[in-house]
């Protein structure tokens, strides 16, 4: 398949920075750039300006990859953004094959703290909008879901799906699996476990016929206790989990399901003015599938 990146949950909205300390001469003939340079990646795509432009990308992809499944990665900022995308698929009748929601709490020891920290919707509120969104201009079941976001064990598994996921990617727990000790020492080249650096003398720290057991290992284990779960909920198959099997604490207190928190959309109610709800007409109105800008006309800035 191929994936095309709008944004990831580490750095949302900011661009890649490859040092040139990191950047090795097979890397840089992978890359085509000359080796031993800073190789700075842009935070937008030059193919495309707009949601309908994305679409028409996203069938010449297919085209040219003679009709691979082709689908795109972003970390939710503005809803309306999102809410734009699903306009310009109605408007065109491309649908990607799936697209992957990125948490904001994506991680890498690269990227600036107050992007890692403070930017991007969380992974399950922007999984559930996302799922809804699909829903609601009747989308979903030509699209699946693919989602990130600090999944580490079966029950994360199982909360993804249940909140609307077809799949789930890992990355911080593969990561830790092989010997990630969070350093964040990623963009220096001096990771101490070798696995984020070039170095020659590190990268003897990772052993491989050690590390692939490893990683194997800990996915073999993480999907049986994902399967132990499905279960105890007396269900025989991911398809079956529903956001009502999953409680969430909201204070001291109280803890709801959460289908009262992330409550279901009807299938196809955004696709009529009289049947938006009304907490998704604001992100509604803003949504501009010739445009990925909020519409700031009403905007009062104090």
């Amino acid at each position: 398949m191929v994936e095309l990146k709008l944004s990831q949950g580490a750095k949302p909205g900011h661009g890649g920075i490859l040092p040139a300390k990191k950047n090795t001469p097979e890397i840089a003939a992978i890359r085509g750039v000359p080796a031993g340079t800073d190789v700075l990646s842009p935070p937008y795509h030059k193919a495309f300006n707009n949601p309908i432009g994305l679409c028409h990308l996203i069938k010449t992809l297919r085209d040219a990859s003679g009709g691979k499944p082709i689908g795109f990665k972003l970390c939710i900022g503005h809803k309306s953004e999102f809410l734009a995308i699903c306009k310009a698929m109605i408007e065109t009748k491309i649908y990607p094959d799936f697209i992957t929601i990125d948490g904001g709490e994506g991680g890498t020891g690269a990227a600036p703290l107050e992007f890692s920290n403070s930017v991007g919707m969380p992974m399950k509120e922007a999984l559930a909008f996302a799922h809804d969104a699909l829903v609601g201009f009747g989308l979903r079941n030509e699209i699946r879901i693919l989602v990130a976001g600090k999944i580490v064990t079966g029950y994360h598994i199982f909360r993804a799906i249940g909140l609307g996921a077809d799949a789930c990617y890992s990355a911080r727990a593969m990561m830790m699996a092989v010997g990630c000790i969070h350093a964040l020492e990623c963009n220096t080249n001096r990771c101490p476990t070798g696995v984020a650096t070039q170095d020659p003398e590190l990268v003897k720290g990772l052993v491989i016929e050690d590390k692939k057991d490893r990683v194997a290992s800990f996915q073999k284990q993480t999907l049986h206790s994902f399967v132990e779960l499905l279960g105890a909920a007396g269900l025989d198959d991911p398809s079956q989990i529903k956001r009502s099997m999953i409680n969430r604490r909201v204070s001291v207190s109280v803890s709801k399901r959460f289908d009262e928190i992330f409550p279901y959309l009807r299938n196809g109610c955004l696709l009529n003015e009289a049947t938006i709800p009304g907490s998704w007409k604001v992100y509604m109105d803003e949504a501009n599938k010739d445009s990925f800008a909020k519409s700031f006309n009403d905007l009062i800035l104090n």
